[in-house]
């Protein structure tokens, strides 16, 4: 093991080293590696409201909020002295038969605000294992109350629910899921809220929101209404580029929900907290989930955690007698990160940040909109500070690329070239390909104008290399 001491090196040679010792020693995730055999590591080493600096001093305008998550934007030192102030007190204790002030006041501010009767909050320290939770979560659930084949879970094309084997079962991109399988069986799929490329139900939304939500009940009954427990979804679709619901689908599957008894679970680990303007996803498009799954902007990514929020329907079974949910984490409701959490609720209040998501979503909408005119612009979707834009090679036949294709625009261009330009955001393709967008909810036009300049510089290019 080598060891660089830093001190007295000049800044530029201190960075170097940096990037050196970060493609020796550090597996990065979701990464292909081999990318930085010749080149160096991004190292971020900073970050300030909407922006972030690498070790050379650059500045990039943070697309994507981190990972869907800083909400409140970077360098919020009240998040700092809270998560200190803590670990001064109570650094760590876990909540296995035991509470501590931090994760009980947590765990009660989030039920008030949770939407209909949900007052139940298991914590967890992230997304997938919130996901992994409710899946396991709803199997018991159905045992408790005499219904124990019950086990089954419905999810859409293209959705993504996270790494761990049962969020990634659920998960309904086939390359993420190939080279750990077998998972766990018992999840099925059906068509996710794509339309932009659904050219059989023409301009009608409606028709289609009632058709897709359709294919759920179909799911249902051909797998079995006896052998289903739950449906997972997101209410705006993250994997293959922001798919909001048709009007009236969440109101049909909630229906379908209840003729079958199954259990819808909202997955908002990264629709709530404010992305879709109102802490919780749900609320947004009006309909009341039995779970609700979430984590990233819970503590705007100061630091790590994730919940699952249960219905009192769904916990009544757990109330009384013996009967444990034999399930949790070390680190779930970790006391610093709780802290955290409810230090990022006061900053929601005091900074009215649910109000300006939904007073500034139409201009950020309108700005990106600008971007139709371009020729490898097909789609613009999304909700809130939350959207994609879809690439098509033809625009009247909505052509996209092909793999070859794809590679050479996201991977080998698109991604570096809007990074240098000094954007951070993602270019995806586990759908068709998209980049996507999702700054911290204290954005204004003089970023949304900053995103829509760079994106169409670098798409102008990239519409020429082709």
């Amino acid at each position: 093991m080598t060891v660089l001491s830093t001190e007295n090196q000049p800044a530029q040679a201190v960075a170097s080293a940096s990037a050196s010792r970060a493609s020796e020693h550090l597996w990065m995730h979701f990464t292909r590696m081999s990318s930085y055999d010749q080149a160096p590591v991004p190292t971020i080493v900073r970050g300030d409201g909407a922006y972030i600096w690498d070790e050379r001093g650059k500045r990039y305008l943070d697309g994507l909020a981190g990972l869907f998550t800083v909400q409140v934007g970077h360098g919020r030192r009240e998040l700092a002295e809270a998560a200190a102030k803590q670990a001064a007190q109570l650094a760590y204790f876990p909540i296995w038969s035991y509470a501590h002030p931090a994760a009980v006041e947590l765990a009660e501010r989030i039920a008030d605000l949770a939407p209909g009767e949900i007052n139940r909050v298991f914590f967890t320290t992230g997304g997938g294992e919130a996901v992994e939770s409710a899946w396991k979560l709803a199997k018991q659930y159905f045992k408790e109350i005499g219904k124990p084949l019950k086990h089954k879970v419905i999810s859409r094309a293209v959705a993504y629910h996270g790494t761990p084997q049962g969020a990634l079962s659920l998960t309904g991109i086939p390359a993420a899921k190939q080279q750990f399988e077998p998972l766990v069986p018992g999840a099925h799929k059906v068509p996710n809220t794509n339309f932009y490329r659904a050219p059989e139900h023409g301009d009608d939304e409606v028709a289609f929101g009632r058709w897709a939500a359709d294919q759920i009940a179909q799911a249902i009954e051909m797998e079995g209404p006896d052998t289903v427990a739950a449906v997972f979804l997101e209410p705006v679709q993250n994997s293959g580029g922001c798919f909001p619901p048709p009007p009236g689908y969440f109101e049909r599957v909630r229906e379908i929900c209840d003729r079958y008894d199954v259990l819808l679970v909202s997955d908002e680990v990264i629709c709530a907290f404010g992305r879709l303007g109102h802490m919780f996803g749900a609320e947004r498009f009006g309909y009341q989930p039995d779970i609700i799954t979430c984590a990233k902007g819970i503590t705007s990514g100061y630091a790590p955690l994730g919940a699952m929020l249960v219905s009192d329907r769904v916990y009544e079974p757990f109330a009384s007698g013996a009967t444990t949910f034999m399930h949790g984490y070390t680190f779930g409701g970790h006391p610093v990160s709780a802290a955290v959490a409810l230090a990022n609720l006061d900053l929601f209040e005091r900074d009215g940040l649910l109000d300006h998501v939904r007073s500034n979503e139409g201009a950020f909408r309108a700005t990106l909109d600008r971007l139709r005119e371009l020729p490898i612009v097909g789609d613009v979707r999304g909700a809130g500070y939350f959207y994609g834009i879809e690439l098509v090679k033809d625009k009247a036949t909505k052509l996209t690329f092909n793999a070859d294709e794809s590679e050479r625009l996201l991977r080998g261009f698109l991604s570096k070239a809007l990074f240098d330009a000094g954007l951070y955001c993602r270019a995806d393709d586990r759908g068709d390909p998209v980049i996507q967008l999702s700054p911290p909810l204290i954005c204004d036009q003089q970023q949304f104008d900053e995103i829509e300049q760079i994106l169409r510089s670098v798409l102008t290019e990239a519409w020429s290399l082709l």
